[in-house]
């Protein structure tokens, strides 16, 4: 019933971008969800955040057995490819005695 309603009112597309977020711990399994969470979903570009680097590297082995398991799932043409990074990088831009920098620079001649 809820299928019907969402073809009707042409909403099949965000539906099934819905599941790759709402179905991840069972669309990739638990041992990838505990250490990989997906953040966005445009234009058919899954992004992924690791946990670490190494999970990151190990992602990117495994990305066509990723979208197959999401095609799977999802149907194909959902996601279309995969954009995965590591952590931020941690900031050494903070602290009491951080100063902004040195300002403009005269750059006229």
């Amino acid at each position: 019933m809820a299928r019907d309603l969402a073809k009707q009112r042409g909403w099949t597309s965000q539906v099934a971008e819905g599941a790759v977020f709402g179905q991840w711990n069972t669309v990739v399994g638990h041992q990838i969800a505990d250490h990989a969470t997906p953040t966005a979903l445009n234009d058919g570009v899954l992004s992924v955040t690791a946990e670490s680097t190494a999970w990151a590297t190990q992602l990117r082995l495994m990305q066509s057995q990723l979208l197959a398991k999401i095609a799977a799932a999802v149907g194909n043409g959902v996601v279309t490819s995969l954009k995965i990074t590591g952590p931020a990088r941690p900031s050494w831009r903070k602290g009491q005695k951080y100063s902004g920098g040195r300002g403009p620079r005269d750059t006229y001649g």
